[in-house]
């Protein structure tokens, strides 16, 4: 995977609700060999086991099941508590075990074409696990936390979509478009998250999904306390040419295509244009399961995890992104710098052409202070 392919997505005319933007994205075609579907859970809140010594407690709304059976046919399932009948679960908030981020779906015993995994969590993993082991090479500068334990534990804040002011709202009243299989969502004209599936009937399932979802701090932020934007707009007037209905649906046409063009462009700068690294997850037949990461590059003001699956020619036929924020940005930023350079603190303050002391103190305000030994701003490296 070299980058994020969107070829057969068509972008419609945008629909505002305050500070909200929703884009519309539709196919003309579906994608063949791959359907998604809805697994509803009754708590949010879950523990996800990544091994046998691994895991975390999260916000886990609902889960989607990747069918590349050909028939399409499983509907939602709905989840049950982990409580039992007894106490009957009035007093007590259940936990829901995850059995790995991604796991094939089982039917007695025999593995079904369809895996079921958690929508953003891969990504969100993946970020959470950046350099997760800590240093490589024991310096005299790290604590014995640091050796032992590395980054452990992290965690990240993120809001459901029912707090994101307007979201709600947007949803619910804006229409879904005849082969629509995806959305762009901006909160003040700026890119929060994207969403694509292979088949309108899976949108069409999945679209009161994005309420759910997570989103990041910046996302909530701009929805709170920006004003309202721009609607799209086709102004025409004075065109002499215009003499008929024919002739005005033709200019009215001409307008739309321009602003989908304007957007293709903007859509392709802070979504298609930066670079990614990518991970494949899952195998899926002729279909793979990939999560990635951004270049952490400070130069890049909009940056997003995700996953995506595509097809053996890399074209995406499910996108999930979730947009990071600038601390975020700058953590991921500040890992990278000390990987690459074996977690020196000099080399790596050469590099990033700062003082000890400053990367110090940047090591501290991304909450890794505790790494560090007391007085590393002034120890003498080897």
């Amino acid at each position: 995977m070299n980058g994020l392919d969107l070829t057969g997505l068509t972008v419609m005319p945008s629909q505002v609700w305050g500070g909200v933007r929703l884009v519309p994205l539709v196919r003309t075609e579906p994608v063949p060999g791959l359907r998604l579907h809805h697994e509803v859970y009754d708590r949010a809140i879950g523990e996800v086991q990544l091994g046998p010594r691994a895991h975390y407690l999260s916000y886990v709304p609902h889960g989607f099941i990747a069918d590349w059976s050909g028939d399409g046919s499983q509907q939602a399932a709905y989840g049950s508590r982990l409580a039992s009948a007894a106490d009957g679960g009035a007093d007590c908030v259940p936990v829901r075990m995850h059995h790995r981020l991604a796991k094939r779906r089982r039917s007695k015993g025999v593995s079904e074409q369809r895996l079921r995994f958690l929508p953003l969590h891969l990504a969100l993993e993946g970020y959470l696990a950046l350099h997760f082991g800590g240093p490589s090479v024991v310096w005299d500068e790290w604590s014995q936390q640091a050796v032992r334990q590395g980054l452990s534990p992290r965690a990240e804040a993120a809001y459901a979509g029912w707090q994101v002011p307007g979201l709600g709202q947007a949803l619910r009243i804006f229409e879904i478009h005849p082969g629509q299989c995806g959305v762009l969502v901006y909160t003040a004209d700026s890119l929060a998250a994207a969403f694509v599936v292979p088949h309108p009937d899976d949108y069409r399932a999945l679209h009161p999904s994005l309420i759910e979802d997570l989103y990041g701090e910046l996302v909530y932020q701009y929805a709170y306390f920006s004003g309202d934007v721009p609607d799209f707009e086709v102004r025409i007037g004075g065109e002499r040419h215009i003499r008929t209905l024919a002739d005005l649906r033709l200019a009215a046409r001409v307008q739309e295509r321009n602003w989908v063009q304007g957007h293709d462009a903007l859509m392709s700068a802070r979504l298609l244009g930066p670079s990614y690294r990518f991970d494949r997850v899952y195998r899926m037949d002729r279909f793979a399961l990939w999560r990635f990461l951004p270049s952490f590059s400070r130069s890049e003001p909009e940056q997003h995890i995700g996953e995506a699956i595509c097809d053996h020619r890399g074209q995406v036929a499910y996108l999930k992104t979730f947009r990071l924020s600038d601390a975020q940005i700058r953590r991921g930023h500040l890992l990278d710098r000390l990987h690459d350079h074996d977690w020196h603190l000099d080399r790596t303050a050469e590099a990033m052409r700062v003082s000890r002391t400053q990367l110090v103190r940047r090591v501290e305000d991304a909450g890794f202070g505790s790494l560090l030994k007391h007085g590393a701003e002034r120890a003498s490296a080897r």
